[in-house]
């Protein structure tokens, strides 16, 4: 891909399209699913699928043997006109996608992939081979979380846009103090020893949970002064962990509360994770809709009336708005080369702009008279 800008656009059109494909389900094997990696010989392509037209002659059901036989020619006519794979590879995707028994309807889809196909697959079944597209729009980068102090930890999950709770510990660790004297430096100690017997729990967890997460970019960090430096400095958190600690950042929470807060404390350190790059625009946008500079409007109507002069400059809609409408004003947007930035209800934010927007608005690049 040419740019980041490109490769997201392009990855949301194929998460977009794996969700439809998904949802399709045949009647009979009548769905005939054709990956090509990137570099292998479309005309080697062509000929399996020929093979297979051959093949598909024997099916004894004479309106399957009918669907996969045109299916199979509309791939082939596609893959004809083509004179080499595209770089990063090829996924097809055609067959009968009709619900009533005896009707026919046979759909096609070819879709270039925005990152480079590993997977060579021909099969025709009752669904589509979607695996290998799901891996490649799979989340790359997750950050593990923690909240701690002397008596409460939480280990949590940022994983795109999505904060998960992982593990909840308790130390035992009594509060406060009053008595004096020998009472109290005995109380002491064995308090410490409490509090340094939990911390060894908390990276004990920790070490269970993330050691083998092979998609593990850091780890950050949270709670009150001095417990999370004593945390690390006395939890005997193993080095490999240890080093992927890339955030430490003061907390008065130290539950899913404690996380979020961390998370958002946290954003010049994970600037480039989905959840804050959506937050920051959600952001952009109210600031622009309170300021008037630059301009910006919400609800369908207006906004399709700013893509139809060219005034748009960043698109805005919820996700899972109205999938045709969505589709529609994305192209719209493409033609006048507006920035399209798809925003999830799994945050507060996302679930503002949805509530004010109803699910779709824009910044402008001028105002609208």
């Amino acid at each position: 891909m040419a740019n980041d800008k490109d490769y997201e656009r392009e990855k949301k059109k194929l998460e977009d399209l794996i969700e439809l494909l998904d949802s399709i389900k045949g009647r009979h094997t009548e769905l005939v699913t054709v990956l090509i990696p990137a570099g292998y010989n479309v005309n080697s392509v062509t000929r399996q699928i020929e093979s297979e037209k051959s093949t598909a002659s024997n099916i004894k059901s004479a309106s399957t043997r009918k669907n996969v036989i045109a299916a199979l020619d509309m791939i082939i006519r596609e893959l004809k006109v083509m004179k080499q794979t595209p770089p990063n590879g090829l996924a097809i995707f055609c067959g009968n996608i009709s619900t009533r028994e005896g009707d026919s309807d046979i759909q096609l889809w070819v879709h270039e992939m925005p990152k480079p196909l590993k997977t060579k697959i021909y099969r025709c079944d009752q669904e589509f081979v979607l695996e290998p597209l799901k891996e490649m729009v799979a989340i790359e980068e997750v950050y593990g979380l923690l909240v701690i102090d002397r008596q409460h930890a939480t280990i949590g999950l940022l994983e795109g846009k999505n904060i998960k709770v992982l593990h909840k510990l308790s130390s035992g660790v009594p509060g406060k103090i009053r008595a004096g004297g020998q009472s109290s430096q005995r109380f002491h100690r064995i308090t410490e020893g409490l509090a340094k017997e939990f911390f060894r729990r908390v990276a004990d967890e920790m070490k269970k949970i993330f050691f083998d997460m092979p998609k593990l970019k850091g780890i950050l960090i949270g709670g009150p002064i001095p417990t999370k430096e004593e945390f690390l400095e006395e939890g005997n958190l193993v080095t490999k962990l240890k080093e992927k600690v890339i955030g430490v950042k003061d907390i008065g929470y130290v539950d899913e509360h404690g996380l979020e807060l961390l998370v958002e404390d946290s954003q010049e350190i994970i600037s480039k994770q989905e959840l804050i790059l959506e937050k920051k625009f959600v952001e952009k946008f109210f600031d622009a809709l309170g300021k008037g500079k630059p301009p910006s409007v919400y609800g369908e109507e207006k906004t399709r009336v700013a893509l139809e002069r060219g005034a748009v400059e960043i698109l805005m809609m919820s996700k899972n708005w109205d999938r045709d409408k969505e589709k529609e004003l994305e192209q719209m947007a493409e033609r006048i080369g507006a920035e399209v930035v798809v925003i999830s209800r799994d945050h507060t934010d996302g679930e503002q702009f949805f509530n004010l927007t109803r699910g779709v608005g824009a910044i402008l690049r001028f105002a609208l008279e």
